[in-house]
């Protein structure tokens, strides 16, 4: 029986977002061009081979409308395509993972994360690609091998709804037993605020081994404007360290050294090769989900 969940099916207009998007590896075989993946399966690509039926998702262009005329059923054209790829969603679980912006505050940076895997998700079953999942935060490393993405689905939705965000990330090599899972055609996409050091460090290394390593940075919107208005107590939320201070007074400071910090951040991934997309709480999260697809190739 499937474990009911939040995350799946997914919101209608989430959903929506999604198309036209694909997860395409940026490195080894997926420079080829030769459909998505490498070897032959059944799927979408370049040579006819057989039909299947419709499902809720399939784009338009691919139903065989002719097919439809004479049988009053929907059938999608399905082509060879090369074999699946092997995805690992790495999520953030720390507590800063738990802030929301104060006009929305029963969504929090960890509910868009969710949501965001959950899309990848949808993504890879559409695909028939594999799907692993690693949890990093308080209580360590919560690991989930690779399986087909439509067998994971129960799994992963289970495992995010039991996840509190809480706590500093772990010291020491905590993503050992995740690195040694991940292979040299697979592809890791970490979902985190971009805060922990630890993180971007284990990214760095795991893209300069020639893993296809992405980063989707979740940003609050508050994080981005500083909105605040009037005196303030500014609380580390992973320390509880507290800062009280004037917002407008503060504000373009801020701003400052803000920008900067993420111009280090991002210039020291992609130095080593890690693919980084920015996505903030008041926005879709199918945005920055195109983001990271447009530069692999996998947006229309």
């Amino acid at each position: 029986m499937s474990t009911p969940s939040p995350l799946f099916p997914l919101p209608a207009g989430v959903r929506a977002g999604l198309r036209g998007l694909s997860l395409r590896p940026r490195r080894g075989r997926g420079v080829r061009g030769l459909g998505l993946h490498a070897s032959r399966q059944q799927g979408e690509g370049l040579e006819f081979s057989q039909y299947r039926g419709y499902q809720p998702g399939d784009e338009p262009r691919r139903v065989d409308w002719k097919l439809y005329a004479r049988s009053e059923k929907l059938f999608v054209r399905q082509s060879e395509r090369e074999a699946p790829l092997t995805i690992w969603l790495l999520l953030d679980a720390s507590a800063s993972m738990a802030q929301a912006d104060r006009a929305t505050p029963t969504w929090r940076r960890w509910d868009a994360a969710c949501q965001l895997a959950a899309c990848i998700t949808e993504l890879a079953i559409a695909q028939g690609d594999h799907l692993g999942l690693a949890v990093v935060g308080a209580n360590g490393l919560q690991l989930l091998p690779a399986t087909s993405a439509l067998r994971q689905r129960d799994a992963l939705a289970l495992q995010l709804a039991r996840t509190t965000p809480q706590g500093q990330w772990p010291e020491g090599e905590v993503l050992a037993p995740l690195l040694a899972r991940i292979g040299r055609d697979d592809l890791t996409i970490a979902l985190s605020d971009g805060f922990e050091d630890a993180l971007t460090t284990a990214l760095e290394r795991l893209s300069a081994s020639g893993r296809d390593t992405w980063l989707a940075q979740l940003l609050t919107a508050e994080e981005r404007d500083f909105p605040f208005a009037a005196g303030h107590r500014f609380v580390d939320p992973e320390t509880g360290a507290g800062l009280p201070g004037h917002g407008p007074a503060l504000r373009a400071g801020y701003l400052q050294r803000f920008a900067a910090a993420q111009d280090t951040l991002h210039g020291r991934l992609r130095a080593a090769g890690v693919h980084v997309a920015v996505g903030h709480t008041d926005e879709a999260t199918t945005a920055v989900l195109g983001r990271l697809c447009a530069a692999s190739g996998g947006a229309r």
